[in-house]
């Protein structure tokens, strides 16, 4: 069976084949409690499945984020989330910080506790659990052959193009100016999962959309009541969220009303974002191209090997994800539930066979630039290169 091994190691396949466990706990009386409640079902492209209880604290924020992913059926979960920790009776202590079994992991401070029952996981907590959910849907995505990519993603001419890059780099401006030009299509703007088989896997959540985006973007600022802070601030209001996200999700309405009426950003289904516009939720990978900010004074591009930009992509992934996913990697691998190099190793090996003969590239753009200007020549150079490595692969 494919999937993550109870010891810890994470198996690849090229099938997308689906068993599920039977989706139970470790005490009938939580086992009773599960199925009395309602639950939220979401299904990521024929191949996780994610069970939200529907009174759990985190619930709101998962149904917004996963929005796209809903589902109608229900079926055996790969990923329980909900607000009941389970007994972990002998646990192990890492110091302050970490309880621990061979099978779970409990994060004292943030009362966050992940559980990795063979091919499932389960999920508690009072707080909001995205930032738990990320990383353990990576793991769960890997065993299924496909690793999560931190990228805006767009089709084009019936391609996927892939352009992975940190945070600032301008990948919103980017994919707004794509959406005016004919033959693109939207995949998503920040996630999105890339199989094996070389299918690059869409994931359109909400965009968050900032100060800087108000000529890229005129029409979501069209009679918005919600004010937003000048530009000039956005990098250190940022850095002060940044600084505090990590306490406030572990209050579930604060972090709400924070998010909604936060002066640092507007948060927009890709609808709104682009009305009348399609959505595409896979096509094969046409091109990846690593877009970076750089001390140079012009813009370049130059070929990478398909090495190079799973490194990049691995790498990346784990630096843009929040502090506390971080965490939640770094506390399984730490007791060994899910150890580095296997996880990695097995990530790895999923993007190098997506990767491979694909036309890898890294551009490089002024960090000088503004988000206007630099994804006015991310755009150019993107005309430029594609129509000739397209027809390449034609």
């Amino acid at each position: 069976m494919d999937g993550v091994g109870t010891a810890g190691t994470v198996h690849t396949s090229n099938t997308t084949a689906r068993h599920h466990p039977p989706d139970t706990t470790q005490t009938g009386d939580t086992i009773m409690r599960t199925l009395q409640s309602k639950a939220l079902h979401f299904d990521i492209h024929g191949r996780v499945t994610i069970r939200v209880d529907a009174k759990a604290p985190a619930a709101a924020q998962l149904q917004s984020m996963l929005a796209c992913f809903a589902s109608d059926t229900e079926r055996p979960a790969d990923i329980v989330v909900n607000d009941r920790p389970e007994p972990m009776p002998d646990a192990g202590l890492l110091e302050h910080e970490l309880a621990y079994t061979e099978s779970s992991v409990r994060f004292q401070d943030d009362r966050v506790q992940v559980v990795r029952d063979g091919e499932q996981w389960r999920i508690h907590g009072p707080g909001e659990l995205l930032t738990s959910v990320v990383p353990v849907l990576d793991a769960a995505m890997v065993g299924r052959g496909a690793g999560m990519i931190h990228a805006a993603t767009m089709a084009y001419r019936g391609h996927a193009i892939a352009l992975p890059a940190a945070g600032g780099t301008g990948k919103t401006s980017t994919v707004a100016k794509l959406m005016r030009r004919e033959g693109w299509s939207f995949m998503g703007d920040d996630w999105a999962f890339l199989a094996e088989d070389a299918t690059l896997l869409g994931y359109a959540k909400p965009m968050f959309i900032k100060p800087h985006h108000r000529t890229i973007y005129p029409h979501l600022f069209e009679g918005v009541r919600k004010p937003l802070i000048p530009s000039r601030l956005s990098k250190s209001v940022g850095r002060l969220t940044t600084v505090v996200h990590p306490y406030v999700i572990r209050y579930p309405r604060l972090a709400d009303f924070s998010r909604r009426w936060s002066p640092e950003h507007r948060m927009v289904k890709p609808s709104t974002a682009f009305p009348g516009r399609q959505v595409t939720t896979s096509a094969p990978l046409g091109a990846a191209i690593y877009v970076e900010r750089f001390e140079g004074a012009r813009s370049r591009i130059v070929e990478r090997t398909s090495d190079w930009m799973v490194d990049r992509m691995l790498g990346n992934f784990h630096i843009e994800m929040a502090g506390f996913s971080q965490q939640v990697v770094t506390g399984l691998a730490a007791t060994s539930v899910v150890p580095w190099r296997e996880h990695f190793a097995a990530k790895g090996l999923v993007l190098s066979k997506a990767l491979d003969g694909r036309p890898c590239h890294l551009l490089q753009v002024p960090a000088a630039y503004s988000a206007d200007e630099a994804s006015d020549d991310i755009v150019r150079h993107l005309e430029e290169l594609l129509p000739s490595v397209l027809d390449e692969q034609a």
